[in-house]
This record gives structure tokens, C-alpha cells and sequence, in this order.
């Protein structure tokens, strides 16, 4: 260990990686965007299911039954649950997982 901005303590791979300037930075976010298809006359009654999750966005929709539907979890597990929950909805015909990236912030 030693010694950093402001007498603060760093060990050697924080120091080499640039980690020791960012103790306070957020933690990395997982993203996920997934394609919703639904019957057309069943469309709204989807979109307010999926919009009761937390951390789920829609993002676009298409009035022929589709939903393009953003995810944010703090991790790869989350985002697989979430997706799992939209699948299973009476409403939903398939969920597709379309992108998924880490947001380092």
C-alpha cells in the first residue's frame, strides 16, 4: 500500500489500473434491450405489465403487437430474471434478448 491523493491508502493494482482516483464511482450497470411480441388487441394490457417491473423501459412499440423494452440491472442474473418474467406473461407471445452490454458509467 501507499500512499495516494490526499494521504488516502492505494495498493499497487489500483494504482497501475487507475482505480484509486475513482473509490467513489458507481458500480457497473448491466443493459439489455429485448423484442416483445404480443397479440395486437392484448398490446396494452402488455405494456403495463411490463412497465410494473422495476428498472424495465419501453422504449418503442409498434401497434401490429411489438414492444422494443430497455432493462437496467446491477447484473447479468437480473436482467436474465426480468426477461424470464416478461416471457411467462399471459399477454406476451415471445421476448427475445436483442442487445446486452455493461455501462461502466
Amino acid at each position: 500500500m501507499t500512499g495516494g491523493p490526499q494521504g488516502t491508502k492505494v495498493d499497487r493494482r489500483g494504482f497501475i489500473s487507475s482505480r484509486w482516483g475513482t473509490a467513489s464511482a458507481a458500480s457497473p450497470a448491466e443493459i439489455a434491450s429485448i423484442l416483445v411480441q404480443t397479440w395486437p388487441e392484448r398490446l396494452d394490457a402488455a405494456e403495463r405489465a411490463i412497465e410494473a417491473l422495476s428498472g424495465v423501459q419501453i422504449y418503442s412499440r409498434d401497434p401490429k403487437g411489438k414492444l422494443v423494452v430497455v432493462i437496467e440491472g446491477a447484473d447479468v442474473g437480473a436482467i436474465g430474471t426480468i426477461l424470464n418474467q416478461i416471457a411467462l406473461m399471459p399477454d406476451v407471445l415471445t421476448a427475445a434478448l436483442v442487445f446486452q452490454g455493461t455501462d461502466t458509467g
